[in-house]
């Protein structure tokens, strides 16, 4: 194999890698997944405000 062919493969490679992970994330199954990461920093927001709250007491 030249260098050529290499380089098309790892093309092809990246490319499959790409297809693969855009596929798995607009996946259906996924939604759920996606929609509780996407509260995850306002979680903190809960525990810092009670921490407050017993402070002030």
């Amino acid at each position: 194999m030249d260098q050529d062919s290499l380089r098309a493969l790892s093309t092809l490679l990246v490319f499959l890698a790409f297809i693969g992970i855009t596929v798995s994330v607009y996946w259906r199954g996924r939604k759920s997944y996606f929609d509780e990461a996407a509260s995850l920093p306002f979680a903190d927001e809960d525990v810092d405000n009670k921490q407050r709250e017993n402070r002030d007491e």
